[in-house]
């Protein structure tokens, strides 16, 4: 069992003994315990009971758990609770918004035990008389509610990506399969998937079906099914799968229809024939042969969105969508200095392992005390370090950053002659997230107006298929971050992906720059710039456009002038 697995488990564990009102002292210790093992470096399963003891914040009871859950994938006190609450009740732990206590008042005073069943009771007003909750408590459970509804059964694209690939695996090793490949939105790299779907190439549909339905792992929707499509589920995963049948012959055909957008392929092209008008008037042996023939430069599969690369083929000016090689450099990372893993000579020894050239260590700032934000005199011992490392690490530079919280009044969280020691600030939303779009907006503006701020942070704060982003005027945002030289990061953590691809093109096309950021908080997270990248290529991003595209020699200029023109202001 995984670190990640366990500390889930650990996790659930904490908040099923505060929902029965188990020892505070004992639950705090659980907490405490998996927010310190949560930034640690080790192999949980693999140490021993005393190695495990002597973890900070791990006492005998806890390591017990520990070494228990990792050997057999529960724990007593775990599978006791567990059978001392409705499953309803355990799945309602996970909601945004409400935690153990008020869970256990809405199933002990309104009988409520399944996610249904308190959507109902908040609907009906029931939730706001309780002691405690009241309209917008009540009105916040709704929304969470809805929102986890309209979520359910759904994974994010880092998720699907891997469970798709081995599902081609899979049917590409049957014997009624010729090929079979990802197709639909899966393909177009969109940002959640709401099933797999896999263009299946056979010559014999029924022996195929009759072969799917011998197997273990799918379970098929008879009712749902048809001729040229098997739906159902991989039931190890629970999720929804559509398999589109097709002959070999028409395999090119069918992934260019299956691949893009509707509007991508009905938009009409040359004399009213569109993409699928053309598909059908011949067997094509590629795709890039049907972008031909309409004289159109071929359309990577991200961008088939059906929003500005129709026109952009037509008249050959495709960008040149950004590559990961053409990424020099990694920005936004945390270290232990605040509430990262790794610390900050190991995030830069595996950066510059990688392939890089440098550096941004931005951690949290002094208003971020959750996130062991780093007050004054921490920052100066940070940029000591940094600077004995930059010359021992050299010609890799380690470049000063902090993600400055954007406080409630749009202002920033250090004082002037603080943030002027930094090379380049992340300004960030972290905290009061229901703002009204008018108010979140005015938030973010004043923050881009702060001269110091170098990059707008993850602009919405919101978390894929957990919490949808605050709502803000993305417009008026990105044409006040060209107004005064701000760029907008691509958070590339596969929860984030924060600038919305939708809104990539539009500030390309106001000329403001983008980074693409892991937001690493160990080693191992600076693998998402992948899905950051894919962010990026679907509104049409450029390695000119790209902020750490930039040589390292580059980028050290463009922080110079921005603080030249404070200096100078």
């Amino acid at each position: 069992m995984d670190n990640s697995t366990i500390l889930k488990q650990l996790k659930l564990l904490a908040s099923l003994m505060e929902l029965h009102d188990e020892n505070t002292f004992k639950i705090r210790g659980y907490q405490n315990a998996i927010f310190q093992l949560d930034k640690m470096d080790v192999n949980l399963a693999a140490m021993s009971l005393a190695e495990l003891e002597s973890l900070q914040g791990v006492g005998k009871g806890i390591a017990a758990t520990i070494q228990e859950l990792a050997q057999t994938g529960t724990s007593e006190a775990l599978q006791n609770l567990l059978e001392a609450t409705p499953e309803g009740i355990v799945e309602l732990l996970d909601m945004k918004g409400i935690g153990p206590k008020k869970i256990k008042v809405l199933w002990k005073e309104l009988g409520i035990e399944s996610g249904h069943e308190l959507k109902e009771a908040a609907n009906s007003g029931l939730v706001a008389k309780l002691k405690g909750f009241g309209e917008k408590t009540q009105q916040t459970i709704i929304e969470a509610l809805e929102f986890k509804e309209a979520n359910a059964n759904k994974l994010h694209y880092a998720d699907a990506e891997v469970i798709a690939n081995e599902l081609v695996e899979h049917l590409n090793g049957m014997k009624n399969v010729e090929k079979a490949t990802i197709t639909g939105g899966l393909r177009r790299k969109l940002e959640v998937a709401e099933s797999l779907e896999i263009l299946v190439a056979s010559s014999d549909f029924n022996a195929l079906e009759e072969e799917l339905g011998a197997l273990e792992p799918f379970e098929q929707l008879v009712e749902e099914s048809g001729p040229l499509v098997w739906r159902g589920t991989f039931k190890k995963h629970r999720i929804p799968v559509e398999l589109m049948l097709c002959d070999p012959a028409h395999f090119v055909r069918e992934q260019l229809l299956k691949t893009g957008s509707q509007r991508h392929i009905s938009i009409p092209v040359a004399n009213d024939m569109s993409l699928r008008d053309m598909a059908y008037t011949g067997n094509f042996d590629s795709e890039e042969k049907i972008y031909e023939a309409l004289n159109m430069a071929y359309v990577a599969p991200e961008l088939r969105e059906g929003t500005f690369e129709i026109e952009r083929a037509k008249s050959n000016s495709l960008p040149r969508l950004v590559e990961m090689e053409d990424l020099k450099g990694i920005l936004h990372n945390h270290s232990t200095y605040s509430d990262g893993k790794h610390s900050l000579r190991q995030m830069a020894e595996y950066c510059k392992e990688l392939g890089y050239e440098y550096l941004g260590i931005c951690d949290h700032s002094k208003s971020a005390f959750y996130a062991n934000g780093l007050n004054e005199e921490r920052v100066a011992l940070q940029h000591q370090e940094i600077d004995e490392l930059n010359k021992e690490l050299a010609p890799f530079k380690i470049f000063k950053g902090i993600e400055s919280d954007i406080l409630n009044d749009g202002s920033l969280d250090y004082a002037d002659d603080v943030l002027a020691s930094f090379d380049f600030i992340v300004a960030s939303v972290h905290s009061v997230l229901n703002m009204n779009k008018q108010r979140a907006t005015q938030r973010l503006l004043r923050a881009i107006e702060n001269p110091y701020t170098t990059i707008l942070g993850h602009p919405t704060g919101r978390l894929l298929l957990r919490r949808a982003g605050y709502p803000i005027d993305h417009k008026a945002v990105i044409d006040h971050c060209a107004k005064h030289n701000v760029v907008i990061e691509i958070n590339a953590n596969p929860w984030r992906l924060d600038l919305d691809w939708r809104w990539v093109n539009y500030a390309l096309e106001q000329g403001v720059k983008l980074a693409i950021n892991p937001d690493a908080h160990a080693m191992e997270g600076y693998h998402h710039m992948q899905y950051g990248l894919l962010i990026g290529r679907k509104g049409g991003l450029t390695a000119e456009m790209t902020l750490n595209a930039m040589s390292r020699d580059a980028i050290e200029k463009h922080f110079s002038e921005k603080k030249e023109q404070v200096a100078n202001a």
